[in-house]
């Protein structure tokens, strides 16, 4: 059966994913969806923490899956899961990866988190774009809101488009304080996207479950989601 649910994609490491996944997690579950989110490789864990972006994960979604399956491989190094892999000797394959996410397809939305960019490596000699197109689902776009994003975003939606994948949405994240209405990043995405533009708003990470208030941000996005349509 077909897989149904959602890839989270970024622009560049560290512009919200995790943030943005976690919300639609939540904002899906209050729908009465049964969300299966999934990391499937986590980097850059920290043995005494466990994989935090997981973690997350799993407690927005309704904490109804065991860790180890939200994240079934976890990586020391801060680095792309290839890169990682490889220096701790483990071997990853994108089948591996396939093979646990493909457990899933016929029961619930399953909500997959890649890691990095959508040209970064995650596996060995293949890339976050190697992984959403095996699993062809379509692919939410979160990108920060500052000086760049509109280059850095209209060149990661040419990427998911080359591949054949629909570009379900596209959520900015602003990642650090500041004024950004001068750039209206959001009002010229939409305008060269010819589609909305969500975002959400300065938020401290130190913010335990921030994801309960950012749901109600994305209400039009899952709105979209369930309705099959671009958001």
């Amino acid at each position: 059966p077909r897989m149904r649910g959602l890839f989270v994609t970024g622009t560049d490491t560290g512009v919200g994913k995790t943030r943005v996944a976690t919300a639609l997690a939540h904002a899906l579950s209050l729908r009465g969806m049964r969300v299966r989110a999934r990391k499937p490789v986590e980097s850059g864990v920290d043995a005494r923490t466990g994989p935090l972006d997981a973690q997350a994960l799993r407690e927005a979604a309704g904490a109804h899956e065991p860790l180890d399956r939200v994240c079934p491989l976890r990586l020391r190094a801060p680095l792309s899961p290839e890169r990682a892999a490889r220096l701790e000797g483990v071997q990853l394959d994108l089948d591996d990866l396939l093979a646990s996410l493909r457990a899933d397809a016929d029961d619930g939305f399953v909500l997959v988190e890649g890691a990095g960019g959508f040209l970064s490596p995650i596996a060995r000699g293949a890339l976050n774009a190697d992984l959403a197109q095996a699993l062809a689902l379509p692919v939410l776009v979160v990108a920060a809101d500052r000086l760049g994003t509109l280059n850095h975003t209209l060149l990661t939606i040419e990427a998911v488009r080359a591949r054949g994948l629909a570009v379900a949405a596209v959520v900015l994240n602003a990642p650090v304080a500041g004024d950004t209405r001068e750039m209206d990043n959001a009002g010229e995405l939409a305008r060269w996207l010819g589609r909305p533009v969500a975002s959400l708003p300065h938020c401290d990470a130190a913010v335990p479950a921030a994801w309960r208030d950012d749901a109600s941000r994305l209400v039009a996005v899952v709105d979209a989601l369930l309705d099959g349509g671009p958001a």
